[in-house]
């Protein structure tokens, strides 16, 4: 078997072998300073001599053989050198090559050969270039451009092993640092070893002496026993006289003091155990809360730089009956990891009709790329989509506001991802039931720590700007202008509906109880981009409120979930019939209200002053859940297919826009 080489030698053999390489001559003869121009250079020189060639009526023979340098052509007599033509900006480039072919010798210029070094073989089948005459510049030009080329080949190798020469010294480099270090480490555990022999030296020298000590104490020891037993035998006689009068007092003396005895030991060591297991869950509990509050300030900075404002792109798939978009339209660019890596782009490709070539054919279709925080294709589950979301919602148990947007024109998807699918399918669970039951799990969890959560739930939707109540019932139904948007108190940040109810929750089962009182209540319309369209935001907010008794903590935020109204343009929206007037008014809040959500946003990312959330109800009731200590998500739903393009670039340009703020640093609702 071959023995391993060293990295050094690896190392130093290459060195040697790159200096021999940087040492052989170069074969390109470009001397002085007025040859070290570009070829771009030489050619923009070059043309005046060609315009005054043509103009005398010779004709410049561009078909000959190039030379391989211009150290191959000799200096011949008779050949009639290129009339000069003095120029303002400096000397031409054909003058100084005319110059450099006059000062060289005649003969190839072939490099010495270093001794130790291989000569590269030459080149078979190539012709041997002809002798280029003194007038042929241009083909003298090619030449020198071709021996440049070799020579910055060359460079490149060379800079190649150079590179490779460093690498190979830093990985020796490296080895050696190792290896010292280890010796080092061997080095002190020796001296260490070497510490403890002559300890242990010491001690076995001391144990000598010891056992020597031991040993005359024994022997006095049993000179005393022996006289000790003799008296022993004489008191035995009268021991046994008396020993038989108590002997069945001292049983049941000894059975009593056993038993005794036996009971105290058992109680002390319970009492010991109790105490050390009070402490022991003392610690654990102070140990328990450390953590968790470590864990809560960790999972904030975790969402901070995930950013406090962030955009996920959904795409609902093809409904049955929907035609199937062209190949290309949407594309979902894989992450800078692969296909593995989850997507955060979209690629939408736009054809305009109206754009045409000057052939007559069609214009190539405009594509335009967006990129968000997460990009969900058609096949996205929504338990996928939950899973992204699932730790901005445990944020609202640790008391920081968050706020879920779900925006998009009509028929989009929005209502599904927030609500979910009809039938009670738990495949197809919306954002707010899935949320719910989380924070009411991990609630269950929490309280084994001492935490005691309680949550209340309101629904309300604002249509044209009127806020109405989506859980009333009875004779409350439909009464949706008794409420209105107050504070909870004087002084207080808390904004309340009036008239609203607010209803306590704790399981799934009231949850999915409110949702469908909720759809059942919400205004929709026919439009032409959906059946049954909704025509009003809707607001599920919840208040959590979270109690530590032990330790007087408390945190309150709320968990804000908005399926916002479609935000199509007027006219793919307005429908047909005696009702067309109403639903222009509704569209036109619509999209009012949005704009409002727009420029609330900005406001508070260009941190001004005055940020306009009293211009729209929607902003208003969720100002102290964009602002401020807030986290904010928008879902940006939007279709696939090609007859909602013009739509479906609309709502990409907005969440793009959104996507770009930046909102300060979170804080916490503690007390």
């Amino acid at each position: 078997m071959e023995p391993q080489r060293s990295p050094l030698l690896e190392v130093k053999g290459n060195i040697e072998l790159k200096r021999a390489l940087a040492k052989a001559p170069s074969r390109l003869p470009l001397p002085g300073s007025r040859l070290k121009r570009g070829p771009d250079q030489m050619e923009e020189d070059l043309e005046p001599e060609k315009k005054r060639t043509r103009g005398l009526g010779t004709k410049v023979a561009t078909s000959r053989p190039r030379a391989t340098a211009l150290t191959t052509v000799p200096q011949t007599q008779g050949q009639t050198a290129v009339p000069k033509v003095p120029r303002k900006t400096g000397p031409p480039c054909s003058t100084a090559i005319a110059t450099v072919l006059k000062n060289q010798k005649p003969g190839p210029a072939v490099p010495a050969q270093k001794p130790g070094t291989t000569a590269a073989p030459p080149v078979v089948g190539r012709k041997k270039p002809s002798k280029r005459p003194a007038w042929d510049l241009k083909g003298q030009l090619c030449d020198l451009n071709a021996e440049l080329k070799c020579c910055r080949e060359r460079t490149q190798m060379l800079d190649q092993e150079n590179q490779q020469l460093r690498n190979q010294l830093r990985e020796a480099q490296q080895q050696a640092t190792a290896l010292g270090t280890e010796r080092r480490t061997l080095e002190e555990e020796l001296a260490r070893v070497r510490a403890q022999a002559e300890q242990g030296q010491q001690e076995l020298g001391n144990l000598s002496t010891l056992v020597l000590e031991l040993e005359e104490r024994l022997g006095t020891q049993e000179g005393l026993v022996q006289e000790l037993q003799k008296e022993q035998l004489e008191l035995q006689e009268e021991r046994r006289g008396l020993a038989a009068q108590l002997e069945e007092q001292e049983r049941r003396l000894q059975a009593s003091e056993a038993a005794l005895s036996g009971s105290q030991a058992e109680v002390a060591s319970l009492r010991q155990e109790a105490a050390a297991q009070a402490d022991l869950l003392a610690n654990r509990e102070e140990r328990l809360h450390g953590l968790e509050m470590e864990r809560r300030r960790l999972h904030n900075q975790l969402q901070e730089l995930k950013g406090n404002v962030r955009v996920f792109c959904r795409v609902r798939p093809v409904l049955p009956g929907e035609s199937t978009p062209p190949p290309g339209f949407l594309l979902f660019p894989s992450g800078p990891s692969g296909p593995s890596d989850p997507p955060t782009r979209l690629s939408l490709s736009r054809s305009d009709e109206r754009r045409g070539t000057l052939s007559g054919a069609p214009a190539a279709p405009t594509r335009h790329d967006f990129s968000f925080d997460r990009v969900f294709p058609p096949g996205s589950g929504q338990d996928e989509v939950f899973e992204e979301i699932s730790m901005l919602v445990q944020s609202a148990l640790d008391g920081y506001p968050v706020c879920i947007f779900a925006y998009g024109q009509t028929g989009s998807g929005k209502t599904f991802t927030m609500e979910g699918g009809p039938g009670g399918d738990p495949q197809v669970e919306g954002l707010i039931p899935r949320a719910l039951r989380h924070l009411f799990s991990v609630a269950q969890e929490l309280s084994g720590q001492g935490w005691t959560y309680s949550f209340v739930a309101s629904y309300v939707e604002i249509y044209n700007e009127t806020v109405r109540d989506l859980l009333a019932t009875g004779t409350r139904k439909g009464h949706g202008g008794e409420c209105e948007i107050r504070r909870a108190g004087p002084g207080s940040e808390e904004l309340t509906v009036t008239n609203a109810r607010y209803v306590p929750v704790s399981c799934e089962r009231e949850v999915e109880a409110l949702l469908h009182l909720a759809r059942q209540n919400r205004a929709v319309a026919r439009t032409a981009q959906n059946e049954r369209s909704s025509r009003s935001h809707s607001v599920f907010q919840l208040q959590i409120s979270g109690e530590h008794a032990g330790r007087g903590l408390q945190c309150v935020a709320p968990l804000s979930l908005v399926d916002l109204a479609g935000s199509e343009r007027l006219d793919p929206g307005l429908a047909l019939g005696p009702g067309e007037r109403e639903r222009l008014r509704e569209t036109q809040a619509i999209n009012s209200s949005l704009s409002t959500l727009g420029l609330v946003i900005m406001a508070l990312s260009n941190k001004e002053s005055h940020v306009p959330y009293r211009n729209s109800k929607l902003t208003y009731l969720l100002q102290n859940s964009l602002g401020g200590s807030a986290k904010m998500l928008m879902f940006v739903n939007i279709s696939p297919l090609e007859e909602n393009v013009s739509e479906s670039l609309n709502s990409l340009r907005f969440a793009s826009k959104v996507n770009q703020c930046v909102i300060g640093t979170a804080q916490a609702n503690r007390k």
